[in-house]
């Protein structure tokens, strides 16, 4: 059964936060920002109303899960925390003795309460509202780009999460004793994972004798993340893939296994739109969902910035149709109209190179035709017909026996004359500087909220994860702008 707790908390004790949480407090100054009972109106069809214990108020577990993203810790270590610090149980609603939840409730709230949801949508669309609201936006433009995320259960090696892990702990424990080299379990010396889980365990188990060693944060923060880690292997990493992850290429010659998350953000760094796809999606076809995306956030939109990726065709002809300018440079490569089967073969910018609806990428390219004379000359493209002959979707595609496989682009120098004119004026060059933004914040959302590296598997936690993280940074970057 659930309740609204959050507005009907009563304690003796509660003046003690006007004295110990300032101000000036992020937590403080988020719980001034943000009317919070949006997420409970959101979930409040997942709960049952009139049968059953009081459940824990969804605001709260939400706002446990927003603590989580902001500062990169396990669900143990979060909840743990929240037992002496101030500012969090502040933030939380709580009675400052009031007891604290059990961790293993967050995983239960995001796999029970969050599930087939529209989540990133509803949060990314609640912070440019704010932003709005307190006009911190201004402009009438959007950055665009797309950042990779890699699968946390790699498709070669499963193992090598979980080795990651137990070598961090050792070193946070060298640290402060060097003498616990002695004490630990042998590292295995294969691939097999149930021996680095039966390891990992061993290590734990070791550890947690060690009294002292648990008194530094570090330490424990570290083997929070590494049992968090072993208890999710045990149920989950045996599959050996993470069955909607996908191979994706950043260039020609390096790939990375697991997502994509396509933003769109304003010139004052809030993200007014994201849509998150697995690894092998092409960045432009993303761009008119970006954009539509963002205006029923509440933006106005009159110029897009993107790189090369974005000046395909159909965005080109979009953007016209919709009174927008794109000030994304032409590439001869992705921007030609006079080619078969484009909705089989998309342009990776990254790589130079044309990737199949398989995923598979063509391993050379070669020019043909005379110089000169654009309309005569073709850029063929060359896959690896071993894939091909092993590959489910060949038929239509690849005829048996043959010796090759291969896509032909033609190249045409007049098939864009008005764009090209374009990104030669002056306006075009000085939007084009505004891109550096995004890549920028493609970066906070790596190095300071995990994004780099997927929480979970599937396509869904995915999802969870980009809606908790873009949510994190918005909210951050409005408290930055507000002052």
């Amino acid at each position: 059964m659930i309740q609204q707790q959050q507005s009907i908390t009563f304690s003796k004790y509660m003046d003690l936060y006007d004295i110990v949480v300032p101000q000036d407090n992020m937590l403080r100054r988020i719980v001034d920002l943000i009317d919070f009972t949006f997420i409970f109106e959101e979930l409040k069809d997942k709960y049952c109303h009139d049968n059953g214990r009081n459940a824990i108020d969804p605001i709260r577990m939400f706002k446990y899960l927003f603590l989580k993203t902001i500062h990169d810790v396990s669900d143990v270590d979060i909840v743990e925390r929240s037992k002496y610090d101030m500012s969090f149980k502040y933030f939380l609603n709580m009675a400052p003795e009031e007891a604290v939840i059990d961790s293993s409730s967050l995983t239960k709230f995001r796999k029970l309460r969050l599930k087939d949801m529209n989540f990133l949508d509803m949060l990314v669309n609640k912070t440019v509202e704010i932003a709005i609201e307190k006009e911190i936006i201004k402009s009438k433009s959007i950055i665009v780009d797309a950042t990779h995320t890699k699968a946390r259960y790699n498709q070669m090696k499963p193992k090598e999460i979980l080795m990651e892990r137990s070598k961090n702990l050792r070193k946070s424990i060298y640290k402060v004793n060097d003498g616990m080299k002695d004490k630990f379990p042998v590292k295995p010396n294969n691939d097999v994972l149930e021996d680095e889980i039966a390891y990992s365990q061993e290590l734990i188990e070791v550890i947690e004798k060690e009294e002292t060693l648990l008194e530094y944060p570090k330490v424990k923060e570290q083997l929070n993340l590494l049992k968090e880690t072993v208890a999710d292997d045990i149920e989950q990493l045996q599959s050996m893939n993470d069955q909607d992850a996908k191979v994706g290429h950043k260039t020609a010659d390096s790939s990375f296994f697991g997502y994509k998350t396509h933003l769109a953000m304003s010139e004052e760094r809030i993200i007014t739109a994201a849509t998150i796809t697995t690894g092998e999606k092409s960045d432009g076809k993303e761009l008119q969902t970006l954009i539509e995306k963002s205006k029923t956030a509440g933006m106005k939109i009159e110029t897009v910035i993107g790189d090369a990726a974005y000046s395909e065709k159909d965005n080109i002809e979009y953007s016209k149709g919709n009174g927008i300018k794109l000030v994304s440079r032409l590439n001869p490569l992705i921007t030609q109209g006079a080619r078969k089967k484009e909705d089989e073969f998309e342009f990776n910018k990254d790589a130079g190179m044309y990737v199949c609806k398989a995923g598979h990428m063509a391993i050379r390219k070669a020019r043909q035709g005379k110089k000169g004379l654009g309309r005569n000359q073709v850029d063929t493209y060359y896959f690896d017909v071993d894939k091909c002959k092993r590959c489910p979707l060949r038929e239509g595609c690849y005829k048996g026996g043959a010796k090759s496989k291969t896509y032909s682009v033609s190249i045409k120098s007049d098939q864009h004359s008005d764009q090209a004119k374009f990104q030669e004026s002056d306006f075009f060059k000085e939007k084009a500087k505004e891109r550096y933004k995004i890549e920028a914040k493609n970066s906070e959302l790596k190095h300071r909220h995990g994004y780099n590296v997927a929480e979970s598997s599937g396509l869904i936690g995915m999802e969870l994860q980009g809606a908790m993280a873009i949510f994190a940074v918005n909210i951050k970057r409005i408290l930055k702008l507000m002052g």
